[in-house]
């Protein structure tokens, strides 16, 4: 198994300063972000939503099983910090207006190069260190 470790050149002290000057977000901004997917719940409404795409509360209820309620205080939750946004659409059908969630571009970064690069790390773990082979 490789493993690749990056380190900056003389670390900083205070952690805010691995940022470049024109961050998009400040540290705690991105911890924030990492908290907030930190959370089994909104983990999963990012990833559904990073993997299928465009989702309506209604789809991403049945999909996960739990109440409007609780659902749409997690989307808050992610929208506060940018991992996902809200689109409505505007035409009607027969349906009526529909909202759809989506996750950001940071919602799916987060992801990739967070919680699920972990997880696909413990599979390359899990198959360096076998004993079963």
């Amino acid at each position: 198994m490789e493993m690749k470790h990056t380190r900056i050149a003389d670390d900083p002290d205070d952690p805010a300063d691995l940022l470049p000057n024109e961050s998009v977000l400040s540290l705690d901004g991105y911890l924030e972000m990492q908290a907030a997917v930190g959370d089994r719940t909104r983990f999963e409404i990012v990833y559904r939503l990073a993997h299928a795409g465009d989702m309506t509360p209604t789809e991403l209820n049945e999909a996960i099983e739990i109440d409007d309620s609780t659902l749409h205080y997690h989307f808050n939750k992610l929208r506060d910090v940018g991992l996902v946004e809200k689109r409505v659409r505007t035409e009607r059908d027969s349906d009526g207006l529909y909202a759809y969630y989506s996750a950001t571009v940071l919602g799916e970064v987060i992801l990739e190069h967070g919680v699920e690069e972990l997880l696909h790390r413990e599979w390359d773990f899990s198959e360096a260190y076998d004993s079963s082979t």
